[in-house]
């Protein structure tokens, strides 16, 4: 085996084999040896490598005929990418945790396992030790999908954990996350939903066999979420969680989430309403059945990928998500609903992913028969966010005086939108409407914001959040 990288994962990976080497050699049937491990930097301090083993030379690594698997930890794009094609293209099995490279570019390394019949096996990608990959991609292969409902990001989940709990702020929660060691230094990629996005491409890639890639999905973090929001959300006896949301979306001559509406462009929203990167509610994507290479048309317009924070009821599983674990909610036409809970990150959890796609390859290579292949056979469109359905939460300040809720109802109506409840809370200057709509487009939804944020009557539009887990109409 190669190893490319030697960091946290790396080094967990290292700890593993030496210390379950007899439990793995009898599991595979053969010995798993190292053969090297490719580092930037020789100078760095790792505890429990061999000096002996380490070698800046990554492409030499893994070409040598010494080498059968690879072991990707690397992380993100280049040399990963080069690196690992490299090793395909040179008859290596290939192991990888890097969810940046197959959510951009993972149709280039499934051709590329296919055309040098290679094994390529990536379940740390997603929720570390949580085997949830390999369910999708074997077990469910048979069955139809609907959707999937997940909290993948540990950082985040910690943070709305704490601002729930114990009413802690943003900032707060955020140092604490960091000196627990969830958070890195610079959060970005977490906080504003880039690591949760490029999961929810994987996931939907495994869940409808469509190439789906991070650009496609929309995102939206949790900066923006406040307080007030967090508050809302306990009132109507839910949480706040961030979201990766897969789902096929039925013909607009079928039931539920098939309701078309208009794509604006620019749906922006208040707090976790705005228009996220790459997929902005345009009117790019075709409404229709016939996507090319589509089989069969139950799989409908095509599909929806979103990342964004939404409540969701206490009732529902996911909701009990605390701290920074990760969970997965699968729904499917003849299993039914499947849920997947445990450690989402850290060395060891991801280690621990990482060695039962290494001992399920290695016993490819020991029996001689090739892995699972994948064929994204679909070609089903990614729709614009402005085109998914989904239902809003929105707080006002208004104006405590007669007729401003028929003139609330009477704008909603207008922007085709069904208020599901309303009521009020407070008086005089403390006067609030709290409105929770039925599912409608999601750009005619932010367009009602909007719109209220124009009303001489609304002080102000205090929060905006997306409830998803209740399936209400």
């Amino acid at each position: 085996m190669a190893l490319l990288g030697c960091g946290v994962v790396g080094t967990e990976v290292v700890r593993l084999l030496r210390e379950q080497a007899d439990d793995l050699t009898a599991r595979v049937g053969a010995p798993l040896e190292l053969a090297g491990i490719a580092v930037r930097r020789m100078d760095r301090a790792r505890e429990g490598v061999d000096p002996a083993l380490l070698t800046t030379d990554a492409q030499g690594l893994v070409t040598s005929p010494d080498v059968d698997i690879v072991i990707e930890v690397i992380g993100g794009i280049e040399p990963a990418r080069t690196l690992t094609l490299a090793a395909m293209k040179a008859g290596k099995s290939v192991i990888t945790a890097n969810k940046a490279l197959l959510a951009s570019d993972g149709e280039t390394l499934f051709a590329a396992a296919r055309e040098y019949g290679a094994d390529l096996y990536y379940e740390a990608s997603v929720a570390g030790a949580i085997p949830l990959l390999r369910p999708l991609r074997e077990s469910l292969v048979g069955d139809h999908v609907h959707r999937v409902l997940g909290i993948v990001n540990g950082t985040t989940n910690y943070i709305l954990d704490q601002m729930d709990s114990r009413d802690a702020g943003f900032n707060e929660a955020l140092e604490e996350a960091q000196a627990l060691g969830y958070a890195e230094a610079d959060p970005t990629a977490d906080v504003e939903g880039f690591d949760a996005a490029a999961k929810a491409a994987i996931l939907a890639q495994l869940a409808f066999h469509t190439h789906v890639t991070a650009a496609d999905v929309h995102r939206e973090g949790i900066t923006e979420v406040t307080a007030a929001d967090v508050a809302g959300a306990k009132a109507m006896d839910s949480v706040v969680k961030l979201l990766a949301i897969c789902e096929r979306v039925p013909s607009a001559t079928g039931s539920g989430d098939g309701e078309a509406g208009a794509g604006g462009d620019g749906a922006t929203g208040g707090n976790g309403a705005t228009g996220g990167d790459g997929a902005a509610a345009g009117d790019g994507a075709a409404a229709g059945d016939g996507a090319a290479g589509e089989p069969g048309a139950r799989n409908g317009r095509g599909v929806s990928v979103r990342v964004y924070p939404a409540m969701i009821p206490r009732s529902h599983p996911l909701a009990s998500v605390r701290e920074a674990y990760n969970a997965v909610f699968v729904e499917a036409e003849s299993a039914g609903s499947l849920m997947f809970y445990g450690a989402g990150a850290g060395g060891a959890p991801t280690a621990s992913a990482i060695l039962g796609d290494l001992v399920a390859v290695a016993r490819n290579l020991v029996g001689g028969t090739p892995g699972p292949v994948e064929v994204t056979y679909a070609q089903l469109p990614v729709l614009p966010m402005g085109e998914t359905t989904t239902r809003y939460y929105i707080q006002l300040d208004v104006a405590d005086r007669s007729g401003v809720l028929a003139t609330v109802a009477e704008l909603f109506a207008r922007h085709d939108v069904s208020i599901q409840a309303v009521r009020q809370v407070g008086f005089g200057d403390d006067a609030q409407l709290v409105v929770v709509t039925h599912r409608a487009p999601d750009a005619a939804l932010a367009a009602t914001v909007e719109s209220l944020r124009g009303m001489e009557d609304v002080r102000e539009v205090a929060s905006v959040m997306r409830v998803e887990g209740d399936e209400q109409p």
